[in-house]
């Protein structure tokens, strides 16, 4: 469940200024693998003895796809109140759906067709047979609406855009090149792909992030996306900053009849 690889640019390394910091990729309902890489990642938080508390930052997108949305969220909220470990959750663009549709059930058909529906079934609500019965729609997100419990309210409305920590900036999607970090936009945060994907940076700070899946997690000098698909590849990927070092930390999931 735990694999590391190390990597160093290879001149004029970032920093995270001494402190130890985590950040988890798109986890898309998989609370299985979110819960054994968390654990990997309190142990290693626990034998560092670090005098700081180490930082969590999660990428975004807890989310849709997968089956276990809700129990995601559970999780993280139990790790937001372990003192040990300080925990930030990025706001991504699944999340922002799953608002979207809460304002305006007119957005549930969309929603659906990019993953909302087991998010729905983790609340214990039905998703609607017709995309264009408006009613049904209506009745839906009045039934996902009383079923939050209000710590999942207050979760998904305080979710943060952006988390930067010495050298790093943690962010869902990318940046828009060429804007200053603090004049991004919201949409690009959480929606930019190739415009941020194909830039060579630097971009102000080493961007962390997810959104886009890959086979394997891409440790670059300017970037590192730790996106590895876990709901449809069942590979959870975090990266562990400490000074200078850059690793990753994985949690994979079980073959069917693995002992």
């Amino acid at each position: 469940m735990f694999n590391l690889f190390r990597k160093r640019a290879p001149d004029r390394p970032p920093t995270t200024g001494g402190r130890l910091v985590y950040a988890v990729g798109d986890v898309h309902g998989r609370l299985d693998l979110l819960g054994a890489l968390l654990r990997d990642i309190a142990e290693d938080a626990l034998a560092a003895r670090a005098e700081q508390a180490p930082l969590l930052v999660m990428l975004g997108d807890y989310v849709d796809r997968g089956p276990e949305s809700r129990g995601v969220v559970d999780l993280l909220l139990e790790m937001k109140a372990f003192a040990r470990l300080e925990t930030r959750t990025l706001k991504g663009n699944h999340e922002e759906a799953l608002l979207r549709f809460l304002e305006d059930p007119k957005f549930g058909a969309v929603w659906m067709d990019n993953g909302g529906g087991p998010t729905l079934a983790s609340y214990g609500v039905q998703p609607p047979a017709g995309r264009s019965d408006s009613d049904a729609w209506v009745r839906a997100r009045d039934a996902l609406a009383a079923a939050l419990p209000e710590a999942h309210r207050a979760f998904y409305r305080d979710l943060e855009l952006m988390v930067t920590e010495g050298d790093y900036a943690f962010v869902h999607a990318g940046v828009r090149p060429g804007v200053a970090l603090e004049e991004q936009a919201e949409r690009d945060l959480l929606w930019i792909r190739q415009e941020f994907l194909e830039a060579s940076g630097p971009f102000g700070k080493v961007i962390v992030h997810g959104h886009t899946p890959t086979e394997e997690a891409q440790l670059t000098r300017h970037r590192l996306g730790v996106d590895t698909g876990a709901y449809a590849t069942g590979v959870l990927t975090a990266v562990r900053l400490h000074r200078e070092d850059q690793r990753l930390m994985q949690a994979f999931a079980r073959r069917p009849g693995a002992a």
